[in-house]
């Protein structure tokens, strides 16, 4: 007898309770959503509908992941950031909605530029899967942009990602350790670079430590490796009049603000996401620099 759509998915979310995940039912649902592409109202209107043999194998493969700590959208192989939908891969972190807000933020910064002198060059430090750029691209269709990695594998998941958005034509990619293979200057530069601090990182979840690439985590001894070698080259790569935004850790405000006006860059926004965390900073490269 056929197992349907109803009974798949309360069984996927019992076996999910029973490995102790914390939103069984929730990661159940989205996992059934994209591995057999359901409408919004699947679960409602055709719960009754038998899934075939090779369906119920791949469920059931996804969900033994799942039991064993890998993320949902690692499973999938794709993550929704912004209005996009992107691939993910070993070699990148998994966007998450915090980093929503650095591109938000940016929006109205990169509509004045392209307004202003009819475009908005963007280089995105630590691209990973391109998220932060390519959104930033689709938001604002004057903008172009330029993904920099140390990872080859990052480099090409970006330029999937950026083939699949249709937005290849207005972005690039160069492999890089931060400013070191980057030529030209820009309008913004901006990053998510790692920030965690070095002995932290054995601690994080396992969903984290064992799936996210160490690489995009680990920011040195005190969290702030990254933010230092940004601060030390983004004048050289900057337009006048441009700007510098990064993602932040929630205790790092202060610490970040500091190096960078050590480089002579002033503070012009700080925003907190939607937990009272600090998580967004804006510099100003000025006049003197």
């Amino acid at each position: 007898m056929s197992t349907t759509l109803a009974e798949a998915l309360a069984a996927a979310r019992r076996r999910l309770e029973d490995a102790g995940i914390a939103d069984a039912a929730r990661d159940a649902r989205i996992l059934l959503d994209g591995l057999l592409h359901l409408s919004s109202t699947a679960f409602l209107v055709d719960g009754d509908r038998p899934l075939t043999g090779e369906q119920m194998t791949t469920i059931e493969s996804a969900i033994e992941r799942r039991a064993k700590r890998e993320p949902v959208h690692r499973i999938l192989g794709r993550r929704a950031f912004s209005r996009l939908d992107l691939m993910l891969s070993p070699d990148t972190l998994e966007p998450r909605p915090d980093t929503e807000i650095l591109v938000d933020t940016l929006v109205p910064h990169v509509r004045r530029f392209v307004s202003d002198r009819g475009a908005c060059r963007i280089l995105d430090l630590g691209t990973g899967t391109g998220a932060i750029c390519l959104a930033l691209l689709d938001l604002v269709p004057g903008a172009t942009g330029v993904g920099a990695d140390v990872s080859q594998g990052a480099l090409e998941t970006a330029m999937r990602n950026a083939d699949m958005t249709g937005l290849a034509g207005r972005f690039d990619v160069v492999e890089s350790d931060w400013f070191t293979a980057v030529t030209g200057v820009f309008d913004i530069i901006v990053s998510n670079p790692p920030y965690i601090v070095h002995s932290v990182v054995e601690t994080l979840d396992e969903e984290v430590r064992l799936h996210d690439p160490i690489l995009a985590l680990d920011g040195g001894d005190d969290g702030l490796d990254a933010y230092r070698a940004i601060a030390a080259g983004a004048a050289d790569h900057l337009a006048q009049d441009g700007l510098v935004a990064y993602e932040i850790g929630y205790d790092q405000k202060a610490s970040v603000t500091g190096i960078m006006c050590e480089k002579g860059f002033a503070r012009i926004a700080a925003v907190e996401d939607l937990g009272g965390n600090d998580r967004v900073l804006v510099f100003s490269k000025p006049v003197s620099l």
